[in-house]
């Protein structure tokens, strides 16, 4: 069912339509005119009262500030040129995003330098974008200027201040005018990934693609002109970002915290999405921070909470798991939530953000398929209690005006609902490609489906030469829902970071010469298909929860030769070795024979092999390969 709030968007046969020569910045404008004494922005401030101080923009003041800091940015930039966000969260970080748009430029959202932890992944995207100017707020501009303070001076780009430009300055901004260097097609941001490669790609998002993709947020949740967002995300993550761009075009003012002030008070996020004023309110997050409001995010006794009016909590950026669900829902169902509020969600920044979720009203589907089957790609049910039963939850219904198939990668044809394959994407919010990589854009983004299913194509009404980027996803079509089952790419991500497994790997050989250099794989295995020696693990604090479907990382390697070493004292060391250098907890650590992992016909580590037989039981047992297995890497 259509929103109508969203019917200018909207054409007569139900696709999305933006007009040709309107940008991102003439909706901000829009609503800086037409709703000019309304709440765009709050910010809350939890760094000196536990309570927290609110800062408050209207859509006149934001569109006061934006212009004003275009203006600098247009007097030190030309048109194209990337500006990075590198500020705390805060008002100062969305007007800096927005007054890079309004001046022209590229939008490149980043952080701090004095965000701990990030500095080698910072260097890595400031090179790869090569920024002309950098906005920062006064707070946070010493630690700026200290970071590229070893670059000669000519070199360093400017670093503006954003909140210390004076509104005066707004007199003298100019309009982007549309054209051929500034239209809907035009790069608007770099949504940088966050590391699936040894540099992080920049994601070229569009105009047209953020556009598209926040009105598909909105038509999906059904969100209205009065509905507010509430969200801690980091600003430079793509749900973060999606959140605050989202107010441009639908819904009405998003209220901005810190991830620190969720993570020591959730409580904070879950007050804010209580009803104050009868508006209906929305946010994203991912699946940790559900399980984590409903262990320290409950109200005191006596204190009152109403979360009735709360439409869509929308659950992504990691695996969704049934536990964290109803966790969640049993902790807060007191408190008015809805059943229906928990939407589990599929995206990625190639996508700009969204691709599919839960309708509205409809509560997250839960089934459960025959291990072994989906495993041999079939997605085939069987009772929750039966043998090898496996957790599956639904990301529900692709976007309007998205397309996702299930495509055999090999053939690039596309597999019938119920086969599992690679997902395809095609639609209007997809990114332009990787900023600079023309061959991990052609790779990615240009795909072609060369045999499409003759009924029940979930590619009609797309043309036979369309482009598909491939997501790297394993997934399956059930029912008109779309289900996550896997990853192709061998990227392990664990409590929602992302790790490249030859990192893993070297990290673990280098800590013991007990490991055989060059035969130690490294990926991630769901918490409820780990054997049961892995709970038996006092130290490993697991416990077996038949719906918990979360990843975890396991290495496998092969012995060394030499003097034989105990096992356990090896796993120690490897786990002490991988914590420290990527802040993530090793599983298992398994010491297999010499000629056991499996490889390509090429010699490479074949890992999604190696990982099929450690599941099911075969690399524990000691089995050795005879041949290298043929398998796509």
């Amino acid at each position: 069912m259509l929103n109508t709030e969203l019917a200018e968007f909207v054409d007569e046969d139900g696709h999305i339509r933006l007009q040709e020569n309107v940008t991102l910045v003439d909706y901000v404008e829009r609503n800086v005119h037409e709703q000019a004494d309304t709440l765009a922005y709050r910010f809350i401030d939890y760094s000196r009262e536990r309570d927290g101080e609110p800062q408050d923009l209207t859509w006149a003041q934001f569109g006061k500030r934006l212009r004003a800091v275009a203006a600098r940015l247009q007097q030190v930039t030309s048109r194209g040129d990337r500006v990075a966000i590198l500020a705390p969260q805060g008002l100062e970080y969305v007007i800096g995003f927005f007054a890079s748009l309004y001046a022209g430029n590229v939008a490149v959202p980043l952080f701090s330098p004095d965000e701990p932890g990030h500095t080698d992944r910072l260097d890595a995207v400031l090179a790869d974008c090569k920024p002309a100017a950098i906005l920062t707020s006064t707070k946070a501009a010493e630690a700026v200027r200290d970071y590229f303070a070893h670059l000669p001076a000519k070199q360093r780009p400017r670093v503006i201040a954003v909140d210390a430009v004076p509104d005066s300055v707004g007199s003298g901004w100019t309009a982007p005018v549309v054209g051929p260097d500034h239209n809907l097609d035009s790069i608007a941001y770099l949504q940088y990934t966050s590391g699936s490669t040894r540099t992080p790609a920049g994601v070229e998002i569009t105009h047209r693609a953020v556009a598209t993709n926040v009105l598909q947020i909105c038509d999906t949740i059904e969100i209205n002109k009065t509905a507010r967002g509430v969200t801690w995300l980091p600003l430079f993550h793509d749900m973060g970002l999606l959140t605050v761009i989202l107010p441009a075009l639908g819904g009405s003012y998003i209220t901005i915290m810190s991830p620190q002030a969720f993570i020591r008070r959730p409580g904070r996020w879950i007050n804010e999405l209580a009803s104050t004023d009868g508006a209906e309110t929305y946010a994203a997050a991912p699946n940790f921070a559900f399980e984590h409001a409903a262990l320290r995010g409950l109200p005191r006794d006596g204190e009152e909470l109403d979360l009735s009016n709360v439409i869509g909590l929308i659950n992504g950026s990691e695996p969704v798991t049934v536990s964290s669900m109803k966790k969640f829902n049993d902790a807060f169902a007191p408190y008015g939530l809805s059943k229906t509020a928990i939407k589990p969600c599929y995206g990625m920044a190639e996508a700009t953000l969204f691709v599919s979720a839960t309708k509205r009203d409809n509560e997250a589907k839960v089934v459960h398929v025959d291990r072994d089957q989906l495993n041999a790609g079939h997605f085939v049910f069987v009772d929750a209690d039966a043998p090898g039963a496996v957790t599956q939850v639904s990301c529900g219904q692709v976007a309007r005006d998205q397309w996702a198939t299930i495509v055999d990668p090999d053939t690039a044809r596309e597999l019938a609902d119920g086969e599992v394959g690679e997902i395809w994407l095609h639609g209007a919010n997809i990114g332009a490609g990787y900023w600079e990589k023309d061959d991990e854009t052609e790779e990615t983004f240009n795909n072609r489906l060369v045999t499409r299913l003759a009924e029940n194509s979930h590619a009609t009404g797309v043309a036979d030469d369309a482009k598909w980027m491939s997501t790297g996803d394993y997934g399956v079509w059930v029912d008109g829902e779309l289900y996550i089952t896997g990853r192709v790419k061998d990227l392990v991500i664990v409590d929602g970071r992302n790790h490249y497994p030859q990192d893993l790997e070297y990290t673990a050989q280098e800590a013991s010469s007990a490991l055989r250099p060059g035969y130690v794989a490294a990926f991630a295995v769901p918490v409820n298909q780990l054997p049961s020696v892995v709970f038996e693990f006092a130290a490993g604090g697991l416990t077996y929860d038949p719906d918990d479907a979360s990843e975890q990382l396991v290495i496998v390697a092969e012995r060394g030769p030499g003097k034989r070493t105990d096992p356990q004292e090896v796993a120690d060391t490897v786990r002490a070795a991988v914590a420290s250098r990527h802040g993530v907890m090793v599983r298992d650590v398994l010491l297999v024979p010499a000629g056991s992992i499996p490889r390509t016909s090429s010699g490479k580590i074949a890992r999604r092999a190696g990982r099929a037989a450690y599941i099911d039981g075969t690399l524990r047992g000691g089995y050795q390969q005879t041949a290298f297995p043929d398998t796509r890497e």
